[in-house]
């Protein structure tokens, strides 16, 4: 049994902020999270979201976990070869925290799954790597009037947004590729330092963990860029 004590104990560290004390974190504790993809970014989205303590969080990816992923999915072992990647992101994430819920869900996000299921949470995670799946989210997200965090990454470098009701959307910082032009390229074939999905990752869940608290300044209308190469960030805003 958790006590009162118990829970302060463990989210210390938050409550030690004033930015967030004990009524963010009880919001945190409060809220439910959408994250779609459990592999490099959501690797570190997930296992940081778990360890603030983000009550509900539902995990969706269709895919299993192959040997390649391990040089940046850190939220898989060596053992989990073959498992459903929701399911041993699912295991990490309440051995870290068995005081909140995740929820796996072994699909991929869909026209029709979509809509209920950002629906039913307060915030999305785009930690995907296709530009269908990212546009479904986008356009989802936007037509509920819903926020999602974004994310993407690609050899030495990565890039990051939020969008709330009102605020850039993917379209207004990217051009609208059609998915079927070719345009995605996995890491696995691109390649991707793994620390680098590691920063952004760290980033995504960062800007979740503010929303939910309710302080600071989200990435809204403006783009974050980082290099690994020259070890710069560098911000683009839209007006």
């Amino acid at each position: 049994m958790t006590t009162q004590s118990d829970s302060d104990t463990r989210y210390r560290g938050h409550l030690s902020l004033c930015e967030i004390d004990r009524p963010g974190q009880e919001r945190i504790s409060a809220a439910r999270v959408l994250m779609i993809g459990a592999g490099g970014l959501g690797s570190p989205v997930a296992l940081y979201l778990a360890a603030a303590g983000v009550g509900h969080i539902t995990v969706v990816d269709p895919d299993t976990v192959s040997l390649s992923n391990l040089q940046r999915q850190i939220i898989h072992t060596t053992p989990d070869i073959g498992r459903p990647k929701v399911i041993s992101a699912a295991e990490s994430m309440t051995a870290i925290n068995p005081l909140i819920c995740v929820e796996p869900l072994q699909q991929p996000l869909t026209p029709d799954n979509a809509p209920a299921l950002i629906a039913a949470h307060d915030i999305t995670v785009d930690c995907t790597d296709n530009l269908a799946t990212r546009m479904l989210i986008n356009n989802t997200c936007v037509a509920q009037e819903r926020p999602y965090v974004f994310g993407a990454v690609n050899r030495w470098g990565g890039q990051l947004f939020t969008h709330t009701p009102g605020s850039a959307v993917y379209t207004d910082f990217f051009d609208a590729i059609p998915a079927s032009a070719g345009a995605d390229i996995p890491c696995s074939l691109a390649g991707v330092l793994n620390t680098v999905v590691g920063v952004i990752g760290s980033l995504q869940a960062t800007e979740v963990i503010k929303y939910l608290a309710g302080t600071g300044d989200l990435l809204t209308d403006r783009l974050l860029t980082f290099d690994a190469i020259a070890m710069t960030f560098s911000t683009f805003t839209i007006r």
